[in-house]
């Protein structure tokens, strides 16, 4: 018996062990498509942008054989050791990327930049996973106490990420024009001279016009496309590099060998240094592989890079330079392009699966600007955007209609305007190799503050890294009159859209922090102005997590009435890419039991997608039903504490993810409601009505004696419930205050209300049905 148990269970475990590869292979194939779509292309391009005017291919072979050098090492050091065995383990709970890296040093040390973050967040189960305290004495104890000192150290730490960024959303306009471009460039063999060019731009943009109107598909439709485009395309470089190598020169493996790349600037001296913000171009993507590592797992990733698309290109550059290491003269009009490389009778066939791999690794990088916005605009960084998610199954597959038209039009202009690959390179280049030494500076205060290493393996991490990406950001800056002025123009474009908003909310919070009430303040109104109660459920929105904000003061002043059952309503995003649903919800009360004024705080990760708005409603009503069973009992009017109630509150769990807990559920009629079963569950039902209309109760689960007031409460909450929900959302007029600088007139005045008048409003952002909303404007003189 016990032999056939163990056997039994060693069968079990190896099918397991078998699965979680399978999954694993299966992620690492599916990765080809999404993640190294923009890489994969990069040998369309490389050579022909390294060989422009810099440098010329003469017949000792040493421009040609110093290049590959370059590149061999180039792919060696970056994508192969930076990203796959150092920088992919800095993930933020299984989330990649630049932001990633920034959320992971916000929550190690207190530099958060968002104005709503509360002690409460802290406790979160993703916020402190893998979160060790460094010992007093160490240098990262040091280093975390003093960027938690100095608001300077914070801010630039925020505009590091924040250039990171800009230059992502600046690759996604250059990528697609370059990809698209230059596959497109491969018609130039099959036309007759000087009319190439009149087709080559036309094509690309319509292959870019097509590649954008699609979009707002989503990419899971065509998703199953992209990793058999991908392979096809590496499959075929590579097949076609080996076959250039041993037909044209079986030693061009020696060019490996850095002694190559020595000869190379010896040689070509200041021409060679300039000449690497081509051979930079070869690693464009890499940043990909973490930027999306939500999608995948180490691991898959990992294994796609090294078996697959690692050999592919190099053998692809390998053949590249042995075909060119035999042909000398080359045809001015050509240039040194992929497509010279290709045997005639292939060159179509090629142009083709280029054309398509081309098209993948766009839709790659534009889907990653879409995503790198949206964290943007979670952490308060950007104006809101209409974000739509195209899959339900399938996480971080979103749409952003605004950006995407915008992106298209830039995308256009930079390929008509340049018309060429070496401009492209250029603007190119500085983008990728901006946004690594971004990933560098981040990854050496993530070594010391959340790994607790030594500095010295930081500083070296700098250094190594650091230098050689100098190397390559100092030789595509120098070509900044060449197209390298665009992702410069770009980037501080979108820098300042996204530093005015980000000053101008912080700015309005302040002033919203600097004018709350209390709710005796506001009742004692009453008197007044007649406050009177409506049946219903108020739910007002606020950014506040403390206090009542200035403008309900204002409508209540203006309109002496508000609802039966009052939700101050914060939803807000944490530095963290996903919240547990079941840790959602933080619930407490305002006031005394009989002023039925509740807060509710709803959390979301920067990689979050809110729920619809019924879904939404049941959550929130549900959560304060429980809160009101299990939570601390309300105090008496008279109690002098009252005012400190508010300031206790507590996380409550959902039916969506807690059985046990109290549901909502509508009749459709009151017939139905009285003959529903009792015999497991209690249930609090309204009082019978005459109206026709749905009914709601409340279905709780078996507990001891619930208290008299709480089911007072509970039923005071279900009648409101039952009447509707209304949405009272704030229309704020931002206006700098008298005495205030002209610079900060002009970024509040004109800046700052240029956005706000131009994003998506709250009721968007919430999913908030038209009918249901109320808005409220007011003046916010800051």
């Amino acid at each position: 018996m016990d032999l056939e148990t163990g056997i039994q269970t060693g069968i079990h475990q190896n099918h397991v062990k078998k699965e979680s590869w399978r999954t694993v292979l299966t992620l690492a194939y599916q990765s080809l498509g999404v993640v190294y779509g923009d890489l994969s292309t990069s040998p369309l391009y490389v050579y022909k942008s390294t060989f422009t005017e810099d440098i010329e291919h003469s017949e000792t072979n040493e421009e040609i054989f110093g290049v590959l050098s370059f590149v061999f090492w180039t792919l060696t050091l970056v994508p192969l050791l930076k990203y796959v065995f150092i920088v992919l383990k800095a993930d933020d709970n299984g989330e990649g990327g630049t932001f990633a890296l920034y959320s992971l040093l916000c929550r190690h040390a207190r530099v958060n930049s968002l104005p709503s973050s509360q002690v409460a967040d802290e406790d979160l189960s993703m916020y402190k996973k893998d979160i060790i305290s460094p010992a007093p004495s160490t240098f990262s104890a040091r280093l975390k106490s003093t960027l938690e000192k100095h608001r300077v150290l914070q801010k630039f730490l925020l505009l590091l990420a924040l250039i990171g960024a800009c230059m992502v959303i600046g690759d996604g306009i250059l990528s697609p024009a370059i990809s698209v471009f230059s596959a497109v460039s491969g018609i130039e063999l099959a036309m007759s001279k000087g009319h190439h060019e009149y087709i080559e731009v036309p094509v690309a943009c319509i292959i870019l016009i097509a590649l954008f109107a699609l979009q707002h598909y989503g990419t899971h439709r065509v998703g199953f496309l992209f990793a058999p485009v991908v392979v096809t395309w590496l499959l075929c470089i590579s097949a076609i590099g080996v076959y250039n190598i041993f037909h044209w020169n079986p030693h061009v493996y020696q060019a490996l060998s850095p002694y190559y790349m020595y000869k190379f600037l010896k040689k070509t001296q200041s021409g060679g240094w300039m000449s690497l913000g081509g051979i930079l171009l070869c690693i464009t993507g890499s940043e990909a592989m973490f930027a999306d590592l939500g999608h995948f797992s180490q691991l898959s990733i990992k294994i796609a890079f090294t078996s697959i698309v690692y050999p592919s290109l190099i053998f692809a550059y390998m053949g590249q330079a042995a075909y060119l290491s035999q042909h000398h003269v080359v045809d001015n009009d050509y240039r040194i392009g992929f497509y010279v490389s290709v045997p005639e009778k292939l060159r179509w066939p090629v142009l083709v699966i280029a054309i398509l791999a081309a098209v993948v690794g766009s839709q790659a990088i534009i889907t990653g600007t879409f995503s790198i916005i949206k964290q943007c605009s979670a952490l308060g960084c950007f104006p809101r955007v209409k974000i739509v998610h195209t899959s339900s199954k399938i996480h971080g597959q979103i749409y952003i209609p605004e950006i995407n038209w915008t992106l298209m039009l830039l995308c256009l202009a930079v390929t008509i305007g340049f018309r060429d690959t070496k401009s492209m390179g250029n603007a190119s280049g500085l983008a990728v190799i901006t946004v690594m030494l971004v990933t560098t500076c981040l990854m050496s205060l993530v070594i010391v503050l959340c790994w607790h290493q030594s500095v010295v393996l930081a500083i070296c991490f700098v250094l190594f890294f650091g230098t050689f990406e100098a190397l390559y950001f100092s030789a595509s800056v120098i070509k900044f009159l060449e197209g390298a002025w665009v992702p410069i123009a770009l980037s501080f474009i979108f820098m300042l859209v996204m530093c005015v908003w980000h000053y101008g909310t912080l700015r309005q919070y302040e002033f919203d922090v600097q004018n709350t009430v209390s709710v005796d303040q506001l009742l004692g109104l009453g008197p007044s102005l007649g406050i009177v109660r409506v049946g219903g459920i108020g739910l007002i929105h606020t950014e506040l997590v403390s206090g009542i904000p200035a403008i309900f003061s204002h409508f209540v002043t203006n309109i002496p009435a508000f609802h039966q059952v009052l939700v101050f309503l914060c939803v807000k995003s944490v530095s963290i890419p996903h919240v547990k649903h079941e840790e959602r919800f933080l619930v407490g009360r305002i006031g005394p039991r009989e002023y039925c004024i509740y807060r509710c705080i709803v959390r979301y990760g920067y990689r979050d997608a809110p729920t619809d708005d019924v879904q939404f409603e049941n959550d929130l009503v549900c959560s304060i039903a429980e809160y009101i069973r299990t939570g601390r009992p309300g105090l008496d009017s008279a109690d002098e504490d009252s005012a400190k109630q508010h300031e206790e509150m507590m996380v409550v769990g959902t039916p969506s993810t807690h059985q046990d807990r109290i549901q909502v559920c509508e009749d459709n009629d009151v017939a139905d409601t009285e003959t529903a079963s009792t015999s497991e569950l209690r249930e609090i039902r309204s009082p019978p009505v005459i109206r026709p209309r749905k009914r709601v109760r409340f279905v709780i689960p078996e507990s001891p004696e619930i208290d008299r007031n709480v089911r007072d409460e509970l039923r005071e909450l279900m009648e409101a419930r039952e009447a509707g929900v209304a949405y009272i959302m704030g229309h704020s007029y931002v206006r700098a205050k008298q005495g205030s600088s002209l610079i900060k007139k002009i970024v509040i005045n004109l800046g700052y209300d240029f956005l706000r008048r131009n994003c998506r409003a709250n009721t968007y952002v919430l999913n908030v049905p038209p009918a249901s909303t109320l808005e409220v404007g007011m003046v916010y003189h800051i």
